[in-house]
């Protein structure tokens, strides 16, 4: 009997349907944010499963909106969709051109934009769909100046200079990066100036009334107010994000964490506006890798200074109103990069590494169970001992297994729930896929 297996046997629940995700319901309450990870950016089960969850949320519990690790510009486009624009919800997601395109650009998130689209045509509350990353610098000031040419020709100014800046380096973020390293090159100055410009737009106080069609939340006003309201914050935003992410550049340069926390705190502080922009009551569920969604303080990020955005949720809104869901597989295929920026490929996951948390639950768990964690004190060694897990970015080597991609965790602390898949299989994407011919040596045995 392995040390764990009694342990696992008494918290373990079976994942059979999403009837089974009913005690994970109750656990969530009156939860305010639900963050939903993910062990890596290319497994079907865990877009598949994260996205039931997200509509028994959205359905039964009220929930106002899905924020996801994905560019503002790109997820825009779906918001429109989502909420019965022109485009459908797959001609939306075919625009997503940034790598790793297949993150958001595919039939699981198809399926569940489809799904949603539906749902808001039905219903009089309208469920939106964000993003929340830093990626979009040149996207994002190439939609202020376009809405701000229409709108508000008085600030085009002031946002001309931060893209002529910026052009400079042919949008590429690294070249500009090193320029502020080695040349001492900084379009700084010129952001921040665009943002504080825009930050001054008068917006519309938040409503509390009664949902509407044209907007996020909802009012008496007409639904031309509300159009106007949001198309305020979503320029602003894009500023956000433009100041957001020529900070991430500069520090991605100097190395260490602080490039890592300038992301999630800019991820952090986009979730905080956009439910503020939402009104009283609104709730939010997040979709974004474990890695940001768990509690640093439960992992080693904490102790090379990185913070989450799952660690500064608890901080902003209070523990009891936030709830982390972790998910996570033994083996199977992945869809991946081998360097940054390289073809999508289907890769295949090895098992997981001896002592890791996917081997324990490899060996006591049900094929598929959902684990909601006891309450402080009534925990067992399996949720306070200190576990390798395991973390599959979106580039991913399976034969350098053993040198990485095990983050230590303790999993009681650094999630409120799990999710755990034996076995799981690649997502479709929805652009061409790269056939990997690469076998690992040492495969299965992955050592």
């Amino acid at each position: 009997m392995h040390r764990y297996g009694d342990e696992v046997a008494a918290i373990a629940r079976p994942l059979v349907d999403e009837g089974d995700l009913d005690v994970l319901l109750d656990r969530v309450g009156d939860a305010r944010v639900v963050m939903i990870g993910e062990a890596s950016h290319g497994t079907h089960e865990y877009y598949v499963w994260r996205s039931a969850l997200t509509r028994r949320l959205i359905a039964e519990r009220g929930f106002s909106f899905v924020a996801v690790e994905g560019d503002w510009p790109d997820c825009q486009r779906v918001d429109a969709s989502v909420r019965g624009g022109d485009a459908t919800p797959l001609e939306a997601l075919l625009g997503y051109e940034r790598w790793p395109t297949w993150m958001w650009a595919n039939e699981e998130v198809v399926d569940f934009a489809d799904w949603l689209r539906s749902f808001n045509a039905s219903s009089e509350r309208k469920i939106g769909f964000h993003g929340l990353d830093v990626y979009s610098m040149w996207e994002s000031l190439r939609e202020i100046l376009t809405w701000l040419r229409e709108h508000d020709p008085s600030r085009v100014d002031a946002a001309l200079s931060a893209y002529h800046c910026l052009s400079a380096y042919s949008e590429d973020p690294q070249s500009y990066a090193w320029a502020t390293k080695f040349l001492r090159a900084s379009c700084e100055d010129d952001v921040v100036r665009m943002l504080i410009d825009l930050r001054g737009r008068d917006l519309a106080a938040p409503n509390d009334s009664a949902p509407n069609d044209s907007a996020p939340t909802g009012s008496a006003t007409r639904p031309n107010d509300f159009a106007a309201r949001w198309n305020d914050f979503a320029v602003r935003q894009n500023a956000e994000v433009v100041a957001g992410a020529e900070h991430y550049y500069r520090a991605m340069v100097r190395g260490g964490p602080d490039s890592w926390n300038v992301r999630d705190r800019h991820m952090d502080a986009t979730l905080a506006r956009l439910l503020d922009h939402y009104g009283d009551g609104s709730r939010a569920v997040v979709w974004a890798h474990n890695t940001h969604v768990g509690d640093a303080n439960a992992t080693d990020q904490a102790v090379q200074g990185e913070v989450t955005i799952g660690s500064l949720a608890r901080e902003r809104f209070g523990a009891d109103q936030v709830v982390l869901v972790g998910l996570g597989g033994h083996r199977g295929s992945v869809i991946a990069g081998r360097t940054w920026g390289g073809p999508m490929t289907e890769l295949a996951v090895p098992p997981g590494r001896p002592g890791s948390l996917e081997d324990i639950l490899h060996a006591t768990a049900p094929p598929r169970a959902l684990f909601v964690f006891p309450p402080l004190g009534e925990r067992p060694d399996l949720l306070v001992d200190a576990l390798p897990h395991r973390a599959i970015g979106v580039v991913y080597r399976p034969e350098h297994e053993q040198y990485g991609n095990y983050v230590p965790s303790v999993i009681g602390d650094r999630y409120d729930a799990f999710l755990w898949f034996d076995e799981t299989r690649a997502l479709r994407p929805l652009h061409p896929l790269h056939v990997d011919t690469h076998e690992l040596e040492t495969y299965p045995t992955g050592v």
